[in-house]
């Protein structure tokens, strides 16, 4: 069993930075694909970045490519997200994942992919 827990968020002006931090046990996390993703109310979860087990290749939704970039701390067993130029369509809860069943080079950006889930961290950002 893993257990994830997310810091980092909270209350930022448009064109702000926050980064989000998730601290896992249970498991070594180099060893799997970590995501991040983020849910807005009223709407369903979606896909933010990725980082690959082996390789790090990382992978990010159109919408933060070039403002978001995730990146993994081994000595520390967390996965970061670090967010710049954030904007008010931003404001989601952000919940990071890991994937345990990856294959090497492979990657996804569905929920269904990824095997324990964190309890998520509010971001909000006001225009």
């Amino acid at each position: 069993q893993v257990q994830l827990v997310e810091s980092g968020g909270g209350l930022v002006q448009a064109g702000g930075s926050l980064r989000l931090s998730c601290a896992a046990s249970g498991r070594t996390l180099t060893t799997y694909n970590m995501g991040w993703f983020r849910q807005a109310p009223g709407k369903e979860r979606e896909f933010v970045a990725c980082i690959n087990k082996g390789d790090w290749n990382t992978y990010y939704a159109d919408s933060v490519k070039g403002r978001f970039t995730i990146s993994r701390d081994n000595a520390k067993n967390m996965v970061h997200l670090q967010m710049n130029s954030l904007k008010p369509e931003d404001t989601a809860v952000y919940y990071c994942a890991v994937d345990l069943r990856a294959w090497a080079g492979g990657w996804s950006s569905n929920t269904g992919a990824y095997d324990y889930w964190g309890q998520g961290t509010q971001v909000t950002v006001s225009s």
